[in-house]
């Protein structure tokens, strides 16, 4: 049996019927909500600081730009195959169907690291956020009790189990939950632009590119891969300063790929998923530039706060009541993260445990809700177990690498399709193929060399794992050369 078997496109959308359909609930209106719930949270709410004053100057919108750019770029891939190939895996079904299904478990395996680690992380952002908002009504917690560096992380979990209940009852719910929440965020976003233009000051932009110079040292696994393969040292500021910085803000838009992993509960998904794909992204790539403007313009860059930049700047500026909205919109704009990327973590496990590289009584499907709620509430416990007991604000690089490595997959999936099967209907098509795909690989690329050795040493021990499981289990289970249910009956 080779580990590099493919399988087919049409195979894959006949095992989305029978005792494992998921039911179709979801409108283009619900999958953009989805992606904008996914992508409007820690970043836009921390990140701006931290790479504005660290990393990019004011030029920090720039960053956001090269971040959204690649994005894009990947989310055209994206959006050729979801239309394609609408079940549920989102990059290891396109990867199964393209490269074998080898890859198509690594890229799994990897997006399982991705999803439940990056749930975990915003979790405890969430908790943070909830201590100071307590903290403001009169209500003190105690730090071992709550926050990044609590000993058992209550909020934390109890955000996370909240949110599992929820992911079971049914996809249509969490829609309108989701709905109502990013509302909420997203008005916020917007009185943060609407009422920063007021404080904005022509001065602080100036020099908008402030000139490049060195950062301190770092060496060893601190040091970024560029620098230990090419002996490129790491600046702060100018234009490499900019592309740096697009490095950590891509955190930000870590999210609208989960749009995809929803194939198989969309209505109509060969027109709703490429809408929703690329219209979440673009609505928060200008979402970003322009908080980023509006921040930078209110205060100095180097005096922005790394942990909360939005509400310091308003405070600054003596408009304390706008700093607690604020606040109220990160703790919504994180309780969406939270929901969306353990939806997206539960589907990938679902598809691969219906293809039986994981044990198949975990694709079960709930007779009421419709919903695969074993593999749901198995997520839910243990990214609730992570986020109560360890600290993981050092592992968030993780996501961040797991994330590239995904999007370089399905980039190049989508020029093996294209080459071994152009008779498929496409309802979308990746513009400009092989330059669009090539150019995303290659991006891709570039910001993972940017992330720090001992993110990939740890990246290379996850995948390691990841393989041996795969050849202990997965190969020998493997369903992709039994006859489909369809065809057997």
């Amino acid at each position: 049996m080779s580990i590099f078997r493919t399988k087919s496109v049409e195979r894959s959308i006949e095992d989305t019927e029978g005792e494992h359909r998921l039911r179709r609930n979801l409108s283009a209106l619900d999958l953009t909500v989805f992606g904008v719930g996914v992508i409007v949270g820690t970043g836009i709410f921390v990140l701006t600081g931290q790479v504005a004053r660290d990393t990019a100057g004011p030029a920090v919108a720039l960053s956001f730009v090269v971040a959204g750019v690649v994005c894009a770029l990947a989310a055209l891939c994206y959006a050729e195959f979801a239309s394609t190939v609408p079940v549920a895996g989102s990059a290891y079904t396109f990867s199964y169907a393209t490269i074998g299904e080898f890859p198509a478990w690594i890229v799994g395996w990897d997006l399982m690291l991705e999803l439940a680690l990056g749930a975990a992380v915003v979790a405890v952002g969430w908790s943070g956020y909830f201590s100071e908002l307590m903290a403001s009504l009169g209500v003190h917690l105690p730090d071992s009790l709550a926050g990044e560096h609590a000993t058992f992380n209550v909020p934390a979990v109890v955000v996370v189990l909240a949110l599992t209940a929820v992911l079971v009852a049914g996809i249509k719910l969490s829609a309108r939950i989701n709905l109502v929440i990013v509302t909420v965020k997203v008005a916020v976003v917007l009185l943060v632009i609407v009422a920063g233009l007021f404080f904005v000051k022509g001065a602080n932009y100036t020099p908008f590119v402030p000139d490049a110079q060195p950062t301190p040292a770092v060496h060893g696994l601190k040091a970024p891969l560029i620098q230990v393969v090419f002996g490129i040292t790491p600046v702060a500021y100018g234009l490499l300063g900019v592309f740096v910085g697009a490095a950590v803000v891509f955190f930000a838009f870590i999210g609208f790929d989960v749009v995809a992993t929803a194939a198989e509960e969309t209505r109509r998904p060969q027109r709703d998923l490429p809408i929703g794909i690329i219209a979440s992204l673009a609505v928060c790539t200008v979402l970003y530039v322009a908080v980023s403007l509006v921040v930078v313009g209110m205060q100095p860059y180097n005096r922005l706060s790394r942990s909360a930049p939005l509400a310091g700047a308003f405070r600054t500026v003596g408009q304390d009541w706008l700093a607690t909205i604020i606040s109220i919109g990160a703790l919504a704009g994180l309780t969406t993260v939270v929901m969306i990327l353990m939806l997206g973590q539960s589907r990938i496990f679902f598809a691969m445990s219906r293809d039986r590289l994981l044990p198949g009584g975990l694709a079960t499907v709930h007779p009421r809700f419709g919903t695969p709620y074993r593999i749901t509430i198995i997520i839910g416990v243990v990214t609730a177990l992570l986020a109560g007991f360890i600290p993981l604000s050092a592992l968030a690089e993780l996501v961040n690498i797991g994330t590239l490595f995904a999007f370089i997959l399905v980039s190049v999936g989508v020029m093996i399709l294209r080459r071994t099967r152009p008779d498929l209907p496409r309802a979308f098509r990746t513009p400009l193929v092989p330059v669009v795909p090539v150019l995303s690989v290659l991006a891709c690329l570039y910001l993972m060399l940017n992330l720090p050795v001992e993110t990939w040493v740890r990246f290379l021990v996850w995948m390691a794992l990841g393989i041996v499981l795969y050849f202990a289990y997965g190969r020998r289970h493997s369903r992709v050369e039994e006859p489909s249910p369809a065809r057997a009956g």
